[in-house]
C-alpha cells in the first residue's frame, strides 16, 4: 500500500493500521499519542516492580520462556525517530527505553531518569539520569547521549515524528548536558507538564546511541529489556533477553518472537488457534468477548484518552451558528453510541477535551444527553426548519459514522455519509484541502495523550496545527496558556474548568465517548496488560 505525503498528520495509533498527531501519521492520531496526571515537579512515581508494571498475579516470576506476539506489519520503517504506527512503536519499545514511562493511569514512572525539577517559571527543566545504565553493546549512558537523542528529534531534517509534540514548547538548541548525569531543557514557554513530552507519552522519545544513523533493523541498540536479533518486513522479528538491562532481574523472559499477520482478523485467528500468546494491538470489538468464558484467553481492559472526534467547521454554514452545533450534540445518544462503536468500553464524553482520566477534568458540568425537543428548538432558533450535512470519514470510523447518521435521523437531522480511503482522507495539501482538516464535518481518531494540552493546543486553539473546526476563541487561548504554565492543582483545575465550559458551550468538536483499550493474552503467561496508549511493556511478563 502506498502512502500519502504525511508531513503534518494527526496522531492516532490504531486503526486497521495502528493509530497516533505526530506530524507523520497515515493511519494514526497517538500518539502518538495524551492525558494528564498533574505533575508534582519533584515527585515522580516510585520506581520498582509495582510502578513499572509489576505482574498482574501474585507470586515470584518464573524465569525463561519465549513470548509469541501477533501484529499487523508496520506500514512505516522501523525507525524510532520517524515511526508513527503502532506496530513499529511496540517493536522498538522492546529495545529502547525512555527517560520516563507512563503506567496504566498515565502516572509518570522513572526509567532512565530518576528525578526531575523545574525553575519557578516552569521554563528550565533538569533531569537526573540513572547511574550505571549501559546500552546492550556495553556503551555507557550519559547526559551527552540523551542530549543527542533529543537534538535528533528536534532537527527538522530528521523528519522526526515528535516535532509536532514539541511545537511551541521546545526548539532545536534547547537541550544541554550538565556533566555526565544531568540534562537541562530550556523551553520556549512555561509548560508544567513538560516531563510528559520526554516520556513515553511522546512515543518517539526513546534514548538512542549518539551515533544512531537510522539503521535500527541492523543496529537496534538500546537500554531496554530485549535485543533485536532479526527483522523481516514480511514475517516478523526476534528478540532475546538483554543481560545488561538496568532493571535486573528483568526481563524474566528469554525472548520475544513477533509474527506479522495481514490484518486484525488473521491476528485474532492466530491468537485463538494458539499460534501466538498475545497481541500488540488488540481490537476491543474482536477480543473483548474472548475473556468471558474462563478459557485459555484473558482480556485486560483499561480506560483511555483515545477518542474519535466529530469535528464541525465553524467558519461556514451550517455550523457557523452555535445553535446548530449544539443541536447535533443534543441529538446523540452517547451510551448507545459507545456500545455500538466502542464495544461498550470507555467513558462518556461531554464535548470538551478533558477526559475523565485526566486529574484536572471538571466534574461539575452537567452531562449532555439526548433531547429531541431541544434539537428542534435550537434549529428553530438558528432559523432552520431542518438540517442536512455531509459527514466525511475513513474506513476505521464507518461504524461510528453509521451510528451517528441513524441517531441524528431519529432527531430529524439528515446526514449524508462520505467515506474516503484513509490515504485520501489524510492526503492532499495539509494547509488547504486535506479532507480531515477542511471538510464541513468529519470523524478523526486521536490516540490517547498523557496531557490534555496535547489535544487542546493542536485541535482547538486559534493557531492549532490541526484545528479542523477553524475555531478561534481568545478566552480559550488565554486559559490554555495559563493551564500549561500552572504549577499547582487549584490553578490547573480553574483553567481546565474555563476551557471545558467554553468548549461545551461553543461545541466546535463533539466528544461522544472516550475509548477503552484492551489486550488479549493466553493464560500461560502473566503480567500482560492493556495500556491506555496501547504500549506493550513486557519487561515484567513471565510464565504462569
Amino acid at each position: 500500500m502506498s502512502e500519502p505525503d504525511v508531513d503534518a498528520l494527526p496522531q492516532r495509533w490504531q486503526d486497521l493500521l495502528p493509530a497516533a498527531p505526530s506530524r507523520r501519521r497515515f493511519l494514526s492520531l497517538t500518539g502518538g499519542g495524551a492525558l494528564a496526571a498533574l505533575l508534582a515537579a519533584c515527585a515522580p512515581s516510585p520506581a520498582g516492580d509495582a510502578a513499572a508494571g509489576a505482574t498482574a498475579s501474585a507470586g515470584t516470576p518464573r524465569r525463561g520462556g519465549t513470548l509469541r506476539v501477533g501484529t499487523p506489519p508496520p506500514p512505516t520503517a522501523l525507525d524510532p525517530v520517524t515511526a508513527y504506527d503502532g506496530s513499529a512503536i511496540a517493536l522498538y519499545q522492546l529495545v529502547a527505553d525512555y527517560l520516563i514511562w507512563l503506567d496504566k493511569d498515565y502516572r509518570l514512572v522513572p526509567r532512565l531518569a530518576t528525578g526531575w525539577t523545574s525553575d519557578e517559571a516552569g521554563r528550565t527543566w533538569t533531569f537526573t539520569l540513572r547511574e550505571g545504565v549501559v546500552f546492550s553493546d556495553g556503551t555507557e549512558l550519559d547526559a551527552a547521549t540523551v542530549k543527542a537523542s533529543f537534538d535528533r528529534l528536534l532537527d527538522p531534517k530528521s523528519k522526526s515524528a515528535a516535532l509536532s509534540t514539541f511545537d511551541t514548547v521546545l526548539k532545536a538548541g534547547g537541550v544541554r548536558a550538565d556533566g555526565a548525569t544531568k540534562v537541562v531543557f530550556t523551553l520556549e514557554r512555561p509548560f508544567s507538564d513538560f516531563p510528559y513530552l520526554v516520556s513515553a507519552g511522546n512515543y518517539n522519545a526513546v534514548i538512542l546511541k549518539k551515533d544512531y544513523a537510522g539503521d535500527f533493523t541492523e543496529h537496534g541498540i538500546g537500554t531496554g529489556p530485549f535485543v533485536l536479533t532479526s527483522y523481516d518486513v514480511s514475517t516478523g522479528a526476534s528478540f532475546t533477553r538483554n543481560p545488561r538491562h538496568w532493571d535486573a532481574p528483568k526481563p524474566h523472559l528469554d525472548g520475544v518472537e513477533v509474527k506479522f499477520y495481514a490484518d486484525d482478523q488473521a491476528d485474532l485467528v492466530a491468537l485463538q488457534g494458539g499460534d501466538v500468546d498475545t497481541q500488540f494491538l488488540s481490537r476491543a470489538a474482536l477480543v473483548e468477548p474472548l475473556g468471558d468464558g474462563g478459557g485459555d484467553l484473558a482480556v485486560d481492559k483499561v480506560r483511555s484518552t483515545a477518542v474519535t472526534v466529530l469535528t464541525l467547521r465553524v467558519d461556514r454554514a451550517p455550523f457557523d451558528r452555535k445553535e446548530v452545533r449544539q443541536a447535533v450534540a443534543h441529538a446523540l445518544d452517547r451510551p448507545a453510541l459507545r456500545q455500538s462503536a466502542g464495544s461498550g468500553l470507555g467513558d462518556l464524553g461531554n464535548d470538551h477535551l478533558f477526559a475523565p482520566l485526566f486529574r484536572s477534568a471538571p466534574t461539575d458540568i452537567p452531562q449532555r444527553a439526548r433531547d429531541k425537543e431541544k434539537v428542534t428548538a435550537l434549529l428553530k432558533q438558528a432559523g432552520l426548519d431542518d438540517l442536512r450535512f455531509t459527514l466525511t470519514f475513513d474506513p476505521p470510523n464507518k461504524d461510528y459514522a453509521v451510528t451517528v447518521q441513524s441517531q441524528l435521523k431519529e432527531a430529524g437531522i439528515t446526514v449524508d455519509l462520505d467515506q474516503r480511503s484513509s490515504k485520501e482522507f489524510y492526503g492532499g495539501d495539509q494547509t488547504k484541502d486535506t479532507p480531515w482538516l477542511f471538510t464541513d464535518a468529519n470523524l478523526v481518531n486521536w490516540a490517547g495523550r498523557p496531557v490534555p494540552s496535547q489535544l487542546i493546543n493542536p485541535m482547538v486553539k486559534s493557531d492549532g496545527v490541526w484545528n479542523g473546526s477553524k475555531y478561534a476563541n481568545k478566552a480559550l487561548d488565554a486559559a490554555a496558556d495559563a493551564y500549561d504554565a500552572a504549577t499547582d492543582d487549584a490553578e490547573r483545575r480553574e483553567q481546565a474548568g474555563i476551557i471545558a465550559r467554553i468548549l461545551h458551550e461553543d461545541v466546535p468538536v463533539i466528544i461522544g465517548f472516550w475509548n477503552g483499550n484492551t489486550r488479549a493474552s493466553r493464560r500461560s503467561f502473566r503480567g500482560i496488560e492493556a495500556h491506555p496508549s496501547q504500549y506493550a511493556d513486557f519487561s515484567a511478563v513471565s510464565r504462569a
